[in-house]
Order: C-alpha cells, then sequence, then structure tokens
C-alpha cells in the first residue's frame, strides 16, 4: 500500500527497516514490552494525519523497528489513538513500512485483549500473541492454553513478563516466523455481501481490501481519506454509495455492531483457552481474607506479615544464607581460586583491575553480586510471590486505602510502591496503573523519595542485622515516616484530584509453592543477568577513577557535606558514586567498605543512599514517563532531601549521644 497522507513535519515516520507495531489495549505492558525489546535510541514520531506521537525504536539483534502504539479498546472508535492503531499499518510498504504486528495481551483479561486480536487480524498482516502478565494471572487462578490459542488463531502465541523480561528474547526469535491470523468472524449475511462486492472492486490493486471495506462501513473517516488518497474521490465515492446499499444495520451504530461480534467471538476462545481455578471451599481462608481488609484486624495482621518477611528475607536470606555461601563457596573456593589464576598476569594495573579487594572487578563487581544481592533478591521474591499469589496484596490496597487518601493516592498506590522494593524503575512504569497525573506523580515522587530497592533492602539487613535492633528501627522509622509526610505535602501542593479505589478482588487462596518459587528463580535470573554487566562497568569504572585520581578529588570537594555536614568517611564519596550507577551497586560497596564506618555512620549513609537518587535507568524511566520539567523538579527535590535528612540525623544522633552501639 502506499502512504495514507503526506508527511507531518520533520518527525514524521519515513524509516525503510521493516516495522512491527505493538498493539493492544491500555495496561497491558507495551511500553513495557517495547523498551525491554529496544535498548538503543527511541525516537518519537509523528504519524501522518495524527498529532499524537509514537515512540520508535530499533529492536535488539534484529533489522525491525518496533513503533509503541497507543492502547486502545477497539479499532472502530473515532478516537485519536484508535486512528494511530490503524493508520500505521496502513502505511505498509510506505512510510512506517509495518511487515507486522505484536498484539500485547493482559493474561488477566483475555477476552477484551483477544477481540483486538481478532479485530487486527481482519488486516491480513502477520501477527505474534504475546500473553504478557502471566504471573499476575496466575495469582489470580487462571490458566491459559497458549497451544490450543495458537492453533485456533494460526499464530505463534508467547507467554511473558515484560516487566522483569522474562520470555521477552523468545518473543524476539519468534518475529521472523511471524504468520498471517485467522479470521474467525462471522459476519451476517449482508456484510458478506457487501465485502465480497468491496473484495471484487479492489482486489487488483490492494493487499488487503477486508479491512478497509470494514472500516468503511463503520464509518471511520481516516479510511474515507485513505481511499480517496490511494485510489482517487471516484473510488471513495463508489465505495461509499456500496456501503450505503448493502447496510442492513437499521438505526444501530455499525461500529458497535462490529465490535459486539468481535467480543462474542472472543468470549467463545476464550471459553476454549482459559481455566479458572475454584475457590476453596475453606471457611478459615475465607474469613482471614475477610480480617485482612478491616482495619481493626488487618493492621495487627500487616504488622505480622511484616514480621515474617523480615524474618524469611532479613534473617534467614540476608544472614544465614549470605553467610554460608561467602563463606563455604567464595571464601573458601572462588576468591583463593581467582587470586591463583591471576597472579601469573605480568601487568599489576590489570592485576589489580581483575582482583582488588577494594575496587576489582571480580570481588566487588561479581562475587559481591552472585553473594550478597543473588540470595536475598531469590527470597524477596519468594516472599513476593506468596503475598501476591494468595491474594493479600490486594486486600491490603483495601486495608490500606483511607490512608493513601491523604497522600492523594488510593489503595491501588500500594502496588507500585511495594513493587518499588523490587525494583524502583519498573515501579516507576506501574504508575501507569494509576488514574490521574497527579496520583501518577505523587507515587513516583514517594517511589524516588524513600523506596529502597531489593537488592538494596538485602545489604541494609546484612548491616542492620549486625548492629543493635534500635538501628533498624530507626532507619525503617524514618524511611517510612517521611514517605508518609512526603505524600501528605505532595497532595497539598500538587493540583489535581484523587480517583476512587476500583479493582478486582481475587480469591484468598494457599500459594502454589511450585510457581512461586519457579517464578521467583526466573525473575531473579533475569534480572541478574541485566543487573551483574553494570555491576562489572560500575567496578571498573571506579577503579579506574580512582587510579587517575578522581575519587580523592571528589573526596575533597564533597568533604564539607559528607564529613562536615554529614559526618560520613570520605569514601562514602565512592559508595554513592555507585549508588547513582545502579543502586545494587553501591549497596555492595557499601557492604565492602562498612569496616571504614561506626554505626551511626552506617545508619546515615543507608538513610542517604535511600533518598539520594535513582539508578540510572529509573532515571532514564523518569524523564519518559513524567516529561522533563517534572522529572527534574523530582529529582533535585529528592537530591536536596537526602543531604538534609542525612545532616539532621548525624547532628541530632550525635548531640543527643545515639551511637547504635
Amino acid at each position: 500500500m502506499s502512504n495514507m497522507a503526506g508527511r507531518s513535519g520533520n518527525n514524521s515516520c519515513s524509516n525503510p527497516d521493516p516495522g512491527i507495531a505493538v498493539v493492544g489495549n491500555m495496561n497491558v505492558g507495551k511500553t513495557t514490552l517495547f523498551q525491554r525489546m529496544c535498548k538503543g535510541k527511541t525516537v518519537g514520531l509523528n504519524i501522518p494525519g495524527n498529532t499524537v506521537t509514537v515512540s520508535s525504536s530499533r529492536i535488539m539483534g534484529t533489522d525491525y523497528t518496533a513503533y509503541d502504539t497507543p492502547g486502545i479498546y477497539s479499532i472502530f472508535t473515532a478516537n485519536e489513538d484508535a486512528q494511530i492503531s490503524r493508520n500505521i499499518i496502513l502505511q505498509a510498504n510506505g512510510y512506517c513500512n509495518i511487515k507486522g504486528v505484536i498484539v500485547v495481551a493482559d493474561a488477566k483479561n483475555m477476552k477484551r485483549s483477544l477481540a483486538i486480536a481478532l479485530q487486527y487480524a481482519e488486516f491480513g498482516i502477520p501477527m505474534i500473541l504475546d500473553v504478557n502478565m502471566i504471573d499476575e494471572s496466575a495469582s489470580l487462578g487462571i490458566g491459559i492454553d497458549t497451544r490450543k490459542l495458537s492453533a485456533i488463531l494460526g499464530i505463534n502465541v508467547v507467554k511473558t513478563i515484560a516487566r522483569d523480561g522474562i520470555g521477552v528474547k523468545k518473543l524476539i526469535s519468534g518475529l521472523s516466523e511471524m504468520k498471517v491470523a485467522n479470521r474467525l468472524i462471522e459476519y451476517p449475511d449482508w456484510i458478506k455481501t457487501y465485502l465480497s462486492a468491496v473484495e471484487n472492486l479492489l482486489q487488483a490493486e490492494e493487499s488487503c481490501p477486508r479491512i478497509i471495506g470494514i472500516l468503511l462501513l463503520s464509518g471511520d473517516q481516516g479510511i474515507e481519506k485513505y481511499i480517496e488518497k490511494r485510489f482517487g474521490p471516484g473510488m471513495l465515492m463508489q465505495l461509499k454509495r456500496l456501503a450505503s446499499q448493502h447496510n442492513r444495520a437499521k438505526n444501530m451504530d455499525i461500529s458497535i455492531l462490529l465490535t459486539n461480534l468481535f467480543y462474542k467471538k472472543a468470549e467463545k476462545v476464550v471459553a476454549e483457552i482459559q481455566t479458572d481455578e475454584p475457590p476453596l471451599k475453606s471457611s478459615f481462608i475465607a474469613k482471614f481474607g475477610d480480617r485482612c481488609t478491616s482495619f481493626a484486624t488487618g493492621i495487627p495482621i500487616a504488622v505480622i506479615m511484616l514480621y515474617l518477611l523480615y524474618l524469611f528475607v532479613g534473617s534467614f536470606g540476608a544472614t544465614y544464607l549470605v553467610d554460608a555461601i561467602n563463606a563455604n563457596i567464595f571464601e573458601a573456593i572462588l576468591i583463593p581460586l581467582t587470586q591463583k589464576l591471576v597472579s601469573p598476569i605480568p601487568n599489576e594495573f590489570i592485576r589489580d583491575m581483575m582482583i582488588d579487594p577494594d575496587f576489582g572487578i571480580l570481588p566487588t563487581g561479581v562475587f559481591l553480586a552472585l553473594g550478597l544481592v543473588l540470595p536475598v533478591l531469590f527470597c524477596f521474591y519468594i516472599a513476593f510471590g506468596i503475598l501476591e499469589d494468595s491474594g493479600y496484596l490486594s486486600r491490603l490496597s483495601i486495608l490500606l486505602d483511607k490512608v493513601f487518601q491523604q497522600m492523594g493516592l488510593n489503595g491501588k498506590g500500594v502496588i507500585p510502591l511495594v513493587m518499588g522494593f523490587s525494583c524502583v524503575t519498573m515501579a516507576i512504569l506501574t504508575t501507569r496503573m494509576l488514574d490521574t497525573e497527579k496520583e501518577k506523580n505523587i507515587a513516583t515522587f514517594l517511589l524516588l523519595l524513600g523506596m529502597p530497592c531489593a537488592p538494596l533492602i538485602a545489604v541494609m539487613f546484612i548491616i542492620l542485622g549486625k548492629m543493635p535492633i534500635s538501628a533498624s528501627i530507626a532507619v525503617f522509622g524514618i524511611i517510612f515516616s517521611q514517605i508518609f509526610v512526603a505524600g501528605l505535602l505532595a497532595n497539598k501542593i500538587l493540583p489535581g484530584k484523587r480517583s476512587p479505589l476500583l479493582m478486582v478482588l481475587p480469591n484468598m487462596r494457599l500459594p502454589k509453592p511450585g510457581q512461586i518459587v519457579k517464578t521467583a528463580a526466573l525473575k531473579t535470573y533475569f534480572f541478574m543477568k541485566e543487573a551483574i554487566p553494570v555491576f562489572i562497568f560500575a567496578s571498573f569504572l571506579v577503579f579506574l577513577f580512582d587510579r587517575l585520581g578522581g575519587l580523592a578529588l571528589l573526596e575533597k570537594i564533597f568533604k564539607p557535606i559528607t564529613s562536615d555536614l554529614m559526618g560520613l568517611p570520605e569514601k562514602s564519596v565512592q559508595v554513592f558514586i555507585k549508588t547513582m550507577i545502579r543502586r545494587e551497586s553501591g549497596a555492595t560497596e557499601i557492604e565492602h567498605l562498612s569496616h571504614y564506618y561506626d554505626n551511626l555512620q552506617l545508619v546515615v549513609n543507608l538513610l542517604v543512599m535511600t533518598f539520594l537518587s535513582p539508578c540510572i535507568n529509573a532515571t532514564i524511566i523518569l524523564f519518559k514517563e513524567r516529561g522533563t520539567k517534572a522529572a527534574a523538579s523530582i529529582l533535585g527535590s529528592v537530591m536536596i532531601y537526602a543531604v538534609l535528612v542525612g545532616t539532621a540525623v548525624n547532628f541530632i544522633c550525635r548531640t543527643l549521644g545515639i551511637t547504635f552501639t
């Protein structure tokens, strides 16, 4: 097909490379998947005939360019988002050169997602279906037979957890094997007759006359412009006359009729491929679920859950498991072995770069990550999976709804904030589930201000575990209290309104241990796969920076702040540098340098690391999600606040003689 309209400025889509349109409903994870597939430069493009910008970038390891289209409810609606999702495909062999479509489906709502997939099947373009968020559907007891679904649709179907990168490589590898989907909609006879007439008119010059006829019948003005541009005004008049002659819908809106046809078919397909786990008939579990949402009983339950989380992740994972792995594997075997292997290298610089105990790539970039972050992260994902799979996390949202209302959020805000304890970068992306711009800005601000991610929590548990309980109470008490206070202030300062809490409450059930461990292992693997290269890079950067005298210079420059105001040792500068590259890298560095600190300094440093600045990935996502002005304001506020908190805690504790010893 030729282009639908002329270019609309310098940012118009004009990429000759084969394009892949990423399409689907709203809030199904399209943008998260797009960002996981495309690690290079992202370009904002204007699709001719529309004002909304579409992001594009090269898919890793391929010649394809991906286009992140807006979320839609149906291609038959008249809004601009739906027009973009149609127009970008109708420009095949033109500007965006679309050669295929990735339909992203929400595993929790397959009916809605399959209706969209069936609509795109009418384009007659190669497709692949991505069933995303399978971990969330599993927690709701929803099972999806992707093999059967693949057979029904006639295309490849893959499962992903795009948020954690799980299944994304398999999806990318399947792009070269995309197929044209089966057209499953059975139209009324009068529509069949009409489409047959349209195909006879356009078959010689148009590769997909069917979708043109359907959109024209629904009264889509965009397709009318396309026909006029592609075939001329005479053909447009002829086709419009044909549509008018065959229209038997009486007084019904054709777009509603068509949407209903697709949804009914999607419902039948879902009945074949989806299983829903029946709720347990245990009165105890049902009653326990009810008590979780009652304030009188829910708060004590939440405290108990938090304590159990601390015992499992903090005591077992961060103390027993980490100590056992380090003593029996790293200190006993790997560290002596690597020292022996590296010692014959004649160049002292290379030897130090590899095994220097302070900045070496292996000790600080690999061994600390594997021996410290990995076991605690795995334990955290297991604990988080239990909370999610049991249905408790949703009940916690309901329980805390009134508290979150004071911070300008509703109970759904619990989910991105809890996600922040896993990964702040991904948590910022999950703020999209919130309904208003005010809620998204407040949640993002709170995530950056005081949410220690899982690897940082891991190190906190290890360091605080060696100190009196008062240190843990001080650190986590300050973190949680300032989140609430900051939320109150943000709610009063930022304009806008809060939306009411509307969410699906899953049945309370016993978690599935096998599924939870499997998912936790996958999430840990994909996280470490992405994080270890950054650990290595951060270690090398700091090593090189130190050899060039950069650390000594920064220590002198920031001494008035780090030492005089916050009372920290000069070496804390390198901790902060690594923290801003990747939080877990800074976390492992403070554990590595903990012998330079007294207990009060460790408490101050942990607080400043938590409040200081997100890692590079989170910063990039912050600017993409919130825009330059909001992102710069949030970052500036957070960094100034981190210094003020560190200074205040240091001054107050030393004045009162509090040393945490």
